[in-house]
Order: C-alpha cells, then structure tokens, then sequence
C-alpha cells in the first residue's frame, strides 16, 4: 500500500510517497480501506517543526479518516467487515489502508458523500464541543475567529442553529468574506486589520459580545478578551497564530467578570462522553439532511498531499481540503 511520510522537517516538498506493508489489526483494531482523510492545519505546523510540542522524525501525518472496515482484529466488536465508519487522529492516516481502534470510530451513513463525512470525524465534533462549554445560550453574541476554515464554517452554522442572536465570523482576508456570510455569519471582521475590534463593537452597537471562539490565538487573543461582556466567555481552542506569537492573558484581563476556558477534543471526549455521543448522533443528521453543510475547498489524489498542505499553509481554503487515494 502507500502512506505518506516525512523523514525531516521543513516545507510541503518533504512529504514523500512511500510503499509500506498492509497493516494486520491486532487487539481491538479495524483495518480499513480509505475513502477519504480530512487535511488537519496541525499537521502542516508538525511537518514544519512549529508546533507548540515536540513532533519527531520520521513521521506519518494523522488525519480525519472515512472508510469501510476490512478486516476487524481481536476484541473488537462495535464494527463488522463492510461498514462504513469515520475516525479523528488516525495514525499513518494518508494511506491506502489504516489501523483504527474499535472505540475511535463513529459509524458514516453510506448517503453521505466520503470528503463530506471527513467533517463528523472531528471538525464538527469539535465545533459542537466548544459551543457546548461555552454555554452558549439564545440570543446571545457570538464571535467565531477563522470562520473560514474546516472547524470555523461549522460552527458559525451551529451558533445559528443553537439559537445565537447574533453571528460575527472573524477572518484574516477580507476574501472570505462572502463565504463567511453565506455559512451563517451575520457580520464578518478582518483581524488583520488593526482596528477590527472597533468593527465588532460598530456591529453590536457597543454593547461587546457574550461568547469568543478562538483558534486563533497570537495577536487575536487580548483583544477578544477586551470585547466580552460581563459574564462573557471566550473558548480557547487551537493556536493557528497568523503572525505566529503566542497568546497571552493576565489576571488582570478578567476583572470584567469573563472568563477564558481551553479545551481540546480528546479533553471533551474523556469528560462529557454522553453529552459527545449525543451530539454526534445530531451532527450526523444535521450533516446528512442539509442543516449543516460542510464545505469542501478541493479533493485531491493522495499523491498531491503537498498541496493539500500548501493549500491550508497559504490560507487559502474555505471549509475542508480532502485527500483521496
């Protein structure tokens, strides 16, 4: 089979198309034949060598994976030969063939098309999460930062549907702008303009707003902290940086009675698993009669992954890039 790997760290060009062994399940595994990988934006700073952690070489990029089960190893029992399941953080995940835990996996009706599902593996499990623990309520404001992206346009569209009164979609080019607002933003800011918070409180009348969702991290970071209301939550949940800094917050910050929360996917999951199975039998049914459309930005063949992460790296992409064997 092929899988995509990188022997050191550096530019797109260092991924390279390898022949590998097809991998055997063992105890509690699926192997399963490829359909789709969902092109995550931390796999091109761990390629890169800028991720906030260590990333070690050689590596195999993980993904968002849809694809159906092909053999089932020992003591796993959630799935049989044939079905058709999607999975977030899959190791060796730009392959023709992939390992997953029994327990990893959420089944895909077969409906919906494979580059659409890639999102219910993670990308719309984490823009439920972060609505969820900032406690979203009805008709309260919300900014959502990198509306644009694979995580962004979903939940610009879950704020929507879970009752927000008002709907601002931050990006970094004002190009995005159209497709913001097509995925449900009410008003949308450049935040690579210095005086785009002057902009969020032009749009709310000065009154700031009740929720945050960052991803962004870097520069973005005090500001939108500087914008909440009283009582206003700002969720912190990726670090895409688009000068590069790191954030940072002081105590003195939250003396406005706010409140700033981190969360991650795998942190939800292990804390909420009742409340994340709930959402994912939603997030299927809303992705699978329309309600939430995930955008797909391009689909390419698994040989191009270089330019699935340059497409991402460049900031280009509106919604999801997709890589298919």
């Amino acid at each position: 089979m092929r899988v995509i790997r990188y022997y050191e760290h550096g530019g797109p060009q260092v991924l390279t198309v390898d022949k590998a062994p097809d991998p055997v399940p063992g105890d509690g595994q699926l192997l399963v034949q490829v359909e789709a990988v969902g092109v995550n934006f931390i796999e091109t700073q761990l390629r890169s060598g800028t991720a906030p952690f260590p990333s070690p070489v050689p590596r195999a990029p993980h993904g968002d994976v849809v694809g159906r089960v092909v053999a089932v190893g020992p003591g796993a029992h959630r799935f049989a030969v044939g079905d058709r399941l999607a999975a977030w953080g899959v190791t060796d995940a730009y392959a023709d063939l992939v390992l997953i835990g029994d327990a990893q996996a959420v089944p895909v009706p077969d409906d919906v098309p494979a580059p659409v599902a890639t999102a219910l593996a993670s990308t719309a499990q984490v823009a439920a999460s972060v609505l969820s623990v900032g406690r979203l309520a009805r008709g309260e404001t919300v900014l959502v930062h990198a509306a644009a992206g694979a995580i962004g346009h979903l939940v610009t569209q879950l704020a929507r549907l879970r009752g927000a009164g008002l709907v601002i979609g931050g990006v970094g080019s004002p190009a995005k702008a159209d497709f913001v607002r097509a995925h449900g933003a009410d008003a949308v800011v450049d935040y690579s303009r210095p005086d785009w918070p002057d902009r969020v409180r032009e749009v709310t009348g000065g009154t700031g707003v009740d929720l945050v969702l960052d991803s962004v991290e870097g520069a973005v970071l005090s500001p939108s902290i500087a914008l909440l209301n009283p009582f206003g939550r700002l969720v912190y949940y990726g670090f895409a940086g688009a000068s590069g800094e790191a954030g940072r917050v002081t105590l003195t910050d939250l003396l406005g009675l706010r409140t700033v929360v981190g969360t991650a996917l795998d942190a939800w999951l292990a804390a909420a698993p009742d409340e994340a199975a709930h959402h994912q039998r939603e997030l299927t049914e809303l992705v699978r009669d329309g309600r939430l459309r995930v955008a797909v930005h391009a689909v390419l063949p698994l040989e191009e992954a270089a330019q699935a992460h340059r497409l991402i790296e460049d900031r280009r992409q509106l919604g999801r890039v997709v890589l298919v064997p």
